[in-house]
């Protein structure tokens, strides 16, 4: 039986990293940023205090988190320059088209991915979307990998972007707590610093890693 419950297991964190892979040929983003907004994601839920299983459960969903670009169109998804609002109400389709993918399964993992990606963009003050929730309304996870992903997308380099320094990003953080951000996700990534800065390390993006 736990032979059997092992190789499900597998084959589900398969299917995941090849649907996260699918995300990621259609967007400008890196496998890099993947695996380190999935890390920061855990560090912040192990500063809350989460269980070792639900750290765990979030690293594994976190890279599913934009799975819903799939369904942006390509002059939208990897235009060089500022979108139109036009254009920008069209990517926001994107959580609404994340979870619609995901929702529906018996699987723990995918149940939690379908909630990041409909949530990950809605902000603490309720001005994010889709829904405009504010609070505690947006479930814990959206609310982790929201800190997450900003902080990684601002301190990474892009075809239309220079990456921001470390303290300017970790001040715009600080500054955005209670408005963009949860103040508890923050405060917990504020004190995993050290170990942010492995991760950073470890997932290295080529071009960095070649500099």
């Amino acid at each position: 039986m736990r032979k059997a419950t092992a190789a499900v297991h597998a084959r589900e964190q398969e299917l995941l990293f090849r649907m996260s892979r699918a995300a990621e040929f259609r967007d400008p983003e890196t496998g890099g940023h993947i695996q380190r907004m999935a890390h920061f994601s855990q560090l912040i839920a192990a500063g809350l205090g989460l269980s070792p299983g639900e750290q765990s459960l979030i690293l594994q969903a976190a890279p599913m988190h934009d799975v819903g670009k799939i369904g942006i169109p390509d002059y939208i998804l990897l235009k060089p320059g500022r979108l139109t609002p036009q254009e920008f109400e069209l990517m926001k389709q994107h959580p609404r088209l994340g979870f619609e993918l995901l929702d529906g399964s018996d699987s723990a993992i995918l149940q939690a991915a379908a909630e990041i990606a409909l949530t990950h963009h809605e902000k603490f003050d309720g001005t994010g979307y889709p829904s405009g929730l504010a609070g505690d309304e947006i479930p814990l996870y959206g609310r982790i990998v929201a800190v997450a992903d900003v902080f990684d997308a601002l301190t990474s380099e892009r075809p239309y972007k220079k990456a921001w320094e470390l303290e300017r990003a970790l001040d715009l953080l600080r500054e955005g707590a209670g408005e963009h951000f949860d103040p508890a996700c923050v405060s917990a990534f504020l004190s995993r610093l050290d170990e942010v800065g492995v991760v950073r390390a470890r997932f290295q993006d080529e071009a960095d890693a070649l500099r």
